[in-house]
């Protein structure tokens, strides 16, 4: 959000932030309108979109921290992908916090560690708020994981996915084999990933529906 604001015009930055007051969201930070149990795919950045996680060695570190701290707050990470200025990852979870509690604790601690590494102590905001889509159904769980692989690809780092080291898809090759990823690629694609998702909320019996 905060990068695609940047390059609004001021008339539709008048129109995005009235569309967020509308809906009750925080004027400057992602929304998270669903708290409750269920799945939902966890994007984070670096602020900026700066690539902090350049180096290789800090991208397995963080990799490695992140499932940690999931696995610690009983979360479950079904897909993740970590690219040099942001991350992926798509989580079951009993509540929503658990996830917050864990992301805010990994970021403010990898902050803290980068920025003395990169000498940059009170200079640099190293995240930015992570957002959250809560998914809709099976449909939307593997758009959500083909999405996840295939984001190195997409930003132009690799021509495969299977290129990536920091990737569940190759967790996913060892369990499931390659013909079935081939498969759920086919049947799932990602290209309209996201559509129409901030279109939904909560009825009174706590189930998703059109706005």
């Amino acid at each position: 959000m905060l990068y695609t604001y940047r390059h609004l015009t001021p008339e539709e930055r008048e129109e995005v932030m009235a569309q967020r007051q509308a809906r009750g969201y925080p004027l400057h930070s992602p929304p998270h309108p669903f708290r409750g149990p269920g799945q939902y795919l966890i994007t984070a950045a670096n602020y900026e979109h700066r690539h902090v996680m350049a180096d290789l060695g800090r991208r397995t570190d963080f990799e490695a921290r992140l499932l940690e701290k999931l696995q610690e707050m009983e979360v479950e990470p079904y897909a993740w992908v970590v690219l040099s200025n942001h991350y992926h990852a798509l989580v079951g979870v009993k509540k929503l916090n658990d996830v917050s509690a864990a992301l805010k604790n990994l970021h403010g601690a990898t902050s803290r560690e980068w920025n003395l590494e990169d000498g940059v102590v009170d200079k640099r905001q190293t995240w930015y708020h992570f957002s959250d889509r809560k998914i809709r159904g099976d449909e939307h769980f593997y758009r959500a994981i083909n999405y996840i692989h295939y984001n190195p690809v997409k930003h132009g780092y690799i021509k495969s996915v299977y290129d990536w080291p920091w990737s569940s898809v190759h967790n996913y090759l060892s369990a499931r084999g390659r013909d079935w990823l081939r498969e759920t690629w086919q049947n799932f694609r990602p290209d309209s990933m996201g559509d129409g998702w901030d279109d939904y909320v909560l009825d009174g019996d706590g189930a998703l529906m059109r706005s």
